[in-house]
């Protein structure tokens, strides 16, 4: 951006005012970098310890998930009937006013999922949030997905789910460049 004139106003405003948050997809990242917890690629790991970790490192978590997030807890239980139901981490972002809901899966994204961070948000919608607090949004941090069904799944609700890939060591130079040549294009 920092080329040309068209876009010096934009690079200046950025400087000056930072990153602006305005709406749920301003604080989502895809994919979000683990590199904090010196974990091997290829080492199978179990969602609760992913988690136990996470927590181990929460400011280096906070600084990975951006500006405005407080951390409120993990294995927050929910009720409904008489079955009970955890959120893996919640989390309070101060720009936008409203929860946010993480479910760790150490596995590929299923649509299923995407039905369960529904479930959990209607429920903080209904019982957990004031009346100055905006809608909640669900994160699902996901070792994979396919974008395809991500789409397919996350579409059509009311709800701001959002579906993001981790990973827990940036790749290799060569790599970014190509990511990066791919987006740009």
């Amino acid at each position: 951006m920092s080329k040309g004139n068209s876009h010096k106003e934009k690079v200046i405003e950025l400087s000056q005012k930072g990153l602006i948050i305005n709406q749920p997809s301003d604080v989502v990242k895809d994919p979000y970098v683990f590199d904090f917890l010196s974990l091997p690629e290829n080492k199978p790991l179990l969602e609760r310890d992913l988690e136990l970790k996470l927590i181990k490192h929460i400011e280096d978590f906070l600084l990975e998930l951006g500006k405005g997030f407080m951390y409120v807890g993990s294995q927050q239980r929910i009720t409904l009937g008489n079955e009970h139901y955890y959120v893996d981490m919640v989390f309070y972002n101060k720009a936008l006013k409203a929860y946010v809901l993480i479910d760790l899966k150490v596995r590929k994204l299923k649509h299923l999922d995407v039905g369960q961070m529904n479930t959990y948000l209607n429920y903080f919608k209904a019982e957990v949030n004031d009346e100055t607090d905006n809608d909640p949004i669900g994160i699902i941090l996901c070792a994979d997905k396919n974008e395809i069904e991500a789409q397919y799944a996350l579409g059509g609700l009311n709800n701001q789910i959002f579906a993001s890939k981790y990973v827990y060591h940036l790749p290799d130079k060569e790599l970014l460049i190509r990511e990066v040549e791919k987006a740009i294009l």
